[in-house]
């Protein structure tokens, strides 16, 4: 019979963090979940995070400790935090703590509970990632396609779109997508997460989803914790179900943040930029356990928020460094109204290979690539002297250039409400048939204007034939 799990009473209250003092040592190990037995009708557990003395450890509560006194017992758990999975939490809401946030009905007993510390598949069992993920977005699919069973973030300042993406991806993958899907909010906006549960109850995709949430409102050690929860969902159905998993995260950032908030209520020193020293370790616990194994695969796809675009910020580069794919935002395209706003030059993907995509498909993207690359080089020349200064060889390749841009542009379905242009969809043949004609003179002699904010390039034709 195992020996009874120890119990204490709280020593001191600061904020989300808690002193806890235990009758006899050993003390509960790190990452092990106390219950705190106050007089409220709310739950409020903490998690070990350090240990003081051979009876006392400080904790970090998970849920607000306003009138939680000294001397209130709490009780030790004998194991870490867990969240419920399996099929019951299908179309559900979730806390960090498993809880139901949606109003429903509760989830029914004997509902199993995986715990959200695990580790990641051993690296004998995980598989590679050769095959593409298509999503619809013609500058993505072109330029930054995704790994099926890999890791993209897309990275981008305040107000360049990353929400947006985030949804569109949503919205255009999980249609066409036969798998689960885990979507982790955390520390985002209560307003976003109300939309996103409507968007998918309207879609008709919510019963393959499940939300998991820490709000922007909730402590830093809800937030620090809610992506691993969402997580150990996600590995239920990859592991035990066989099933593909597509894992979507919005905000990683704040993950970062609620890392840094936690490291300092606990009085780490800070290390860079202000940043908690364990920030490598945070991110690649959460990171590596995203792999894929035989037979079923987790799919990330992760929006990053980039501190004042500042793309040498330690977060940002700690979370890059784990990547198959990065799409860059610049606040510069969403100024000229290019949506979305792509930076198709500092975005990078690692299938971008002719052995992964072909070598069609690798040539029009390099070059589509040199062909902006070459604009930008021009573009100082463009604004002290004027277009018409450059040599025909320039001038023909700005014109294309800029013909391109207008072209990977594309109306989101998510939009449609704000900008009343229904969304498309392109299918990646006719992405790379429409760059090919641009590429070889056939929209020269069109406006610019024909090709912004269209799917494939027919639609243009049809303009400009009916004009």
């Amino acid at each position: 019979m195992p020996p009874p799990a120890p119990s204490g009473r709280v020593i001191a209250v600061r904020g989300p963090v808690l002193d806890v003092r235990f009758a006899a040592p050993p003390p509960p190990p790190i990452n092990e979940a106390l219950s705190v037995a106050w007089d409220r009708p709310e739950a409020l557990i903490a998690e070990v995070q350090a240990h003081l003395d051979p009876v006392t450890v400080r904790a970090i509560a998970l849920s607000e400790t306003a009138g939680l006194r000294r001397g209130t017992p709490v009780q030790a758990t004998g194991g870490g935090l867990s969240v419920p999975v399996g099929d019951a939490v299908l179309g559900r809401v979730l806390n960090v703590l498993g809880e139901v946030g949606d109003r429903g009905p509760p989830l029914p007993d004997g509902t199993e509970r995986w715990p959200i510390h695990r580790r990641p598949p051993p690296l004998a069992v995980q598989t590679g990632t050769s095959s593409v993920f298509e999503t619809g977005i013609k500058v993505i699919d072109l330029l930054v396609p995704l790994a099926h069973g890999g890791k993209a973030a897309m990275f981008g300042g305040a107000g360049v779109g990353k929400t947006v993406l985030v949804m569109e991806l949503i919205h255009a993958m999980v249609e066409r997508y036969q798998g689960i899907s885990v979507f982790a909010g955390i520390g985002e906006r209560s307003r976003e997460g109300h939309e996103l549960l409507h968007d998918m109850q309207h879609s008709g995709v919510l019963s393959r989803t499940v939300l998991v949430y820490g709000q922007m409102n909730e402590p830093p050690g809800a937030r620090f914790r809610v992506g691993l929860a969402a997580l150990s969902v996600a590995e239920y159905f990859r592991d035990r179900k066989q099933q593909d998993v597509l894992l979507l995260m919005d905000n990683v950032f704040r993950f970062v943040q609620a890392g840094s908030e936690v490291s300092g209520l606990l009085g780490r020193l800070p290390s860079r930029v202000g940043y908690q020293p364990t920030l490598a370790t945070e991110v690649a616990e959460l990171q590596e356990r995203i792999a894929s194994v035989a037979g079923a695969a987790i799919t990330a796809i992760e929006a990053v928020y980039v501190p004042a675009d500042d793309f040498t910020d330690p977060a940002v580069t700690a979370i890059s460094g784990h990547l198959d794919s990065a799409i860059v935002l610049s606040r510069g395209l969403a100024a000229e109204g290019i949506y979305p706003a792509v930076d198709p030059l500092a975005s990078f993907s690692v299938l971008l290979d002719p052995l992964v995509v072909g070598a069609r498909h690798a040539a029009i993207a390099g070059e589509v690539r040199e062909t902006l690359a070459h604009w930008r080089e021009l573009q100082d020349v463009i604004a002290l002297l004027g277009v018409e200064e450059l040599g025909a060889r320039d001038r023909q390749i700005v014109a294309r250039a800029r013909r391109l841009q207008r072209f990977l542009t594309q109306p989101f379905a998510v939009t449609e409400a704000f900008t009343g242009l229904p969304g498309r969809s392109v299918g990646l043949a006719d992405t790379l048939n429409g760059c090919r004609a641009i590429l070889d003179g056939a929209a020269d002699d069109w406006p610019e204007s024909a090709l912004y904010m269209i799917g494939a390039l027919d639609e243009a034709q049809h303009a400009e034939a009916a004009a």
